[in-house]
């Protein structure tokens, strides 16, 4: 039995490539986005461990316990800077 064209379903319009920045997209971040933000999240550590290792001598004497603030500050930079990263 033959079919009828109206009940033939309406072909779909192409895909657009996704990849393709359209207007009002945000490109993507600058080579030295990732590093940076690594770069943080480590510097914050660096400077916890480094006040606990020293026994509160290093990096700053003078902050005492607020090194630690200090440094998870510094780290959470980092870890802010994952939200922009794409």
């Amino acid at each position: 039995m033959a079919r009828s064209k109206t009940k033939t379903k309406p072909e779909r319009p192409a895909r657009t490539d996704r990849r393709a920045v359209a207007s009002g997209e945000e490109a993507p971040n600058p080579v030295w986005f990732k590093p940076v933000m690594f770069g943080f999240m480590l510097l914050g550590l660096i400077w916890i461990i480094v006040f606990y290792v020293s026994q509160n001598q290093y990096p700053i004497p003078s902050l005492g316990a607020w090194n630690i603030l200090v440094g998870f500050g510094i780290a959470f930079i980092g870890f802010l800077m994952t939200t922009r990263w794409r």
